[in-house]
C-alpha cells in the first residue's frame, strides 16, 4: 500500500529519537544526584510497562463505555465486521460510551484485543455513512497499530512531566541554603533536574505530537480507501468538529486517542465565530456545512493556525478535509488504485 512504509519509517524514528532524548535525560539525572544509571532505567521501564498494562483499564473506567453484546447493535456491528474483514484485521470489541459528543477512539494492548469504542453523540448528530467513515479511520488506527505504538510513547513525556514536578516542589519545600551546605547543593541540584525536565518533557511531547498528527492524515487516508468514500469522513470530520467545540466539558487527557480533539475544534471555531459576519455567505445567520469548510480552509491558512498546530494532537481540520478531496478527485478521474492509499499524505 504505497507508503505506509513511511509511516512505519516515521513511527521507528520517532521511538528512537524520545528514546534517545530521554536516555541522555536520564544519564544527566543519574549524573547530578550521582546514582548508578541502571535505577533509572529500571524506573523507567516499569514506569512504562505499568502504563502498558493498566492503560485500557484506565480507559474504560474513566469513559464509562459499555461493551455490546451481540445483536444489541446490528448495523453497527456489521459495518465494523465489513470494514474489517476488507482490512484484513481482527474483528475488535465494539463499546458505546455514554457522551453526547460526536467521538470515536481505539485502544487496547494488542491489535486482536482492540476495542473500538463510539460516543452516542457519534450515532445520533451524524448520518450512517459518516459512521462509516468515522469507523474506517478507526481501524486504519488497528491496522497501523498506532494505538500500541502511542500508549508506549506517551509515557516518556509524561514521566519527565512528573519528574519535573516532583523535583520542583521538593526543591522548594526544602530549607533554605543558608543552613547548611549541603542542603544548599541538594536544592540546588533539584531545581536544575526540575528545569532540564521540564526542557525534556516540551521536546519529547513535540516529537509524540507530530507523530500523533502524521498518524491521523494516514487513518484519513485509509478510510477513504476502505470505504471508497472519502466526502463521508470529510463531512463527518465537520460535524465532528463543530460538535465537539459546543462541549462544556474540559479535553480528556487521553485526547490524542480520538478521532478529533476538543481543545484543538474548541479553538478552531472560537476563531471562526469571531469573524462569522465574514464567513456567514448567504447571511442567514447560520454557517452551514459548505461555509464552515471554507471558513476552516482560510483559518488554516494563518500563522496562528500554522504555529498552534506544532502543539497539537490532531492537524487542523481543513487539513483532513483537504487530503480527502484530493484522494476523492482521483477517484472520480478513475486513476485510484489500491496501492495509491497513501500518496497524498
Amino acid at each position: 500500500m504505497g507508503r505506509l512504509v513511511e509511516l512505519k519509517l516515521t513511527m521507528s524514528i520517532s521511538i528512537f529519537l524520545v528514546a534517545f532524548i530521554f536516555a541522555l535525560f536520564l544519564a544527566a539525572i543519574m549524573f547530578i544526584l550521582q546514582f548508578p544509571l541502571i535505577f533509572a532505567l529500571i524506573g523507567t521501564i516499569i514506569f512504562i510497562l505499568i502504563q502498558y498494562l493498566i492503560g485500557p483499564a484506565i480507559v474504560r473506567a474513566s469513559t464509562r463505555l459499555h461493551y455490546l453484546k451481540p445483536g444489541e447493535n446490528p448495523w453497527l456491528e456489521s459495518t465494523v465486521k465489513e470494514l474489517a474483514d476488507k482490512s484484513k484485521i481482527p474483528m475488535p470489541k465494539l463499546a458505546i460510551v455514554p457522551d453526547n459528543t460526536p467521538n470515536a477512539f481505539v485502544f487496547g494492548r494488542t491489535a486482536s484485543g482492540a476495542t473500538l469504542a463510539v460516543h452516542e453523540g457519534l450515532l445520533t448528530k451524524l448520518n450512517k455513512e459518516e459512521v462509516k467513515g468515522v469507523i474506517g479511520h478507526e481501524l486504519g488506527h488497528v491496522k497501523h497499530k498506532d494505538h500500541i505504538v502511542m500508549t508506549l510513547l506517551s509515557a516518556l513525556p509524561l514521566l519527565a512531566y512528573l519528574i519535573a514536578r516532583g523535583t520542583w516542589m521538593a526543591a522548594r519545600l526544602s530549607g533554605p541554603s543558608s543552613r547548611r551546605k549541603e542542603e544548599g547543593s541538594i536544592r540546588a541540584a533539584f531545581f536544575l533536574i526540575g528545569i532540564i525536565s521540564y526542557i525534556v518533557y516540551i521536546i519529547s511531547l513535540l516529537c509524540v505530537m507530530k507523530l500523533s498528527r502524521l498518524r491521523e492524515h494516514y487513518a484519513d487516508a485509509y478510510s477513504a480507501y476502505v470505504t471508497a468514500s472519502p466526502r463521508s469522513l470529510q463531512s463527518g470530520l465537520v460535524k465532528i468538529t463543530y460538535g465537539l467545540s459546543l462541549s462544556p466539558k474540559p479535553p480528556s487527557g487521553a485526547r490524542a486517542f480520538y478521532i478529533g480533539d476538543p481543545a484543538l475544534a474548541k479553538q478552531e471555531i472560537h476563531h471562526i465565530m469571531t469573524k462569522k459576519q465574514e464567513y456567514d455567505l448567504d447571511k442567514d445567520g447560520v454557517l452551514d456545512e459548505r461555509e464552515l469548510e471554507l471558513a476552516m480552509e482560510k483559518e488554516a491558512r494563518s500563522t496562528w493556525s500554522r504555529i498552534n498546530t506544532w502543539f497539537s494532537t490532531h492537524p487542523p481540520t481543513f487539513k483532513r478535509v483537504l487530503l480527502l478531496r484530493e484522494i476523492e478527485k482521483e477517484m472520480e478521474s478513475g486513476r485510484y488504485t489500491s496501492d495509491q492509499v497513501y500518496t497524498h499524505v
